[in-house]
């Protein structure tokens, strides 16, 4: 069985407090992309994992993917499976990449045996593995609340706006962005201000209030988001908590010579 674990976007991200757990509760909107990851799963005498495309950090046992295997592999009795990923999400981007493939580790799973969980069932799993990765069994515009376990549907639609995505050639990672951030509570709820589904209209009112740290941190930053304004987008911000920035925009855009060869770079239509 193959499938197609996507990024997301966030529409703005409001950090609004530390919470006693050692998380913080947040507000953000979760708007699913076409850019992509490959995972197949096939049932095998023994298990094992494999991965092609960008590098994955860290230890396989880590992998989200492996972990969402060992957490059904518990409750039911799952065969042994071979599983092969390919990374084309890039890491350490704030796209979700990595929670996406959990979560869809679980709901292959659970059609490849026949477990008729529901997805009620599947997100009290995917709580486990990340917070990021319930929104991915639903998989449609979410308001995301709590620490990302949170989520209620969003009527926003995007459709007909062209999307563009960079990502410099570093990383950050969750636990560092957090480290310059301050929590304050929003004047306005991101919820309110998505009324209004036209993204010229949100440039000074959604933000993602991670990028108040990161900018002075890495300045790059700071000037992709100007360039992506200065060359036609309606609205521009950081993506979760980076490194990938990204554009909307009315018409496709033609960025091929603005920024480095060695960024990561995708677009494509909402």
């Amino acid at each position: 069985m193959i499938s197609f674990p996507n990024a997301k976007i966030n529409l703005g991200l409001d950090i609004i407090e530390k919470r006693n757990d050692g998380y913080h509760n947040i507000s953000s909107c979760f708007y699913p992309i076409k850019l992509t990851d490959i995972l197949e799963i096939i049932e095998s005498n023994k298990f094992s994992f494999s991965s092609t495309g960008f590098t994955i950090p860290g230890q396989n046992k880590d992998n989200l993917v492996i972990k969402a295997y060992q957490l059904l592999k518990k409750d039911f009795d799952l065969p042994e499976v071979a599983i092969h990923l390919h990374k084309s999400i890039p890491t350490g981007a704030g796209l979700g990449g990595g929670s996406a493939d959990g979560a869809f580790t679980l709901k292959m799973l659970n059609t490849l045996f026949e477990l008729y969980l529901d997805d009620t069932i599947l997100i009290d799993y995917a709580s486990t593995l990340g917070s990021d990765c319930p929104f991915f069994i639903y998989n449609l515009p979410m308001i995301v609340e709590g620490r990302g376990d949170l989520i209620r549907p969003c009527d926003l639609k995007l459709k007909g706006y062209y999307l563009f995505i960079i990502k410099p050639d570093f990383a950050i990672s969750t636990s560092e962005a957090y480290q310059e951030v301050i929590p304050i509570y929003p004047e306005n709820s991101i919820e309110e201000i998505l009324d209004n589904p036209s993204p010229e209209t949100w440039k000074d009112i959604l933000k993602n209030d991670f990028e108040t740290g990161l900018f002075k941190k890495n300045p790059e930053l700071k000037e992709i988001k100007k360039q992506l304004f200065k060359h036609g987008a309606l609205y521009a911000s950081l993506t979760g908590s980076g490194a990938a920035i990204f554009g909307i925009f009315r018409e496709d855009p033609v960025m091929g010579a603005v920024f480095p060869k060695m960024y990561f770079t995708w677009q494509g239509k909402l």
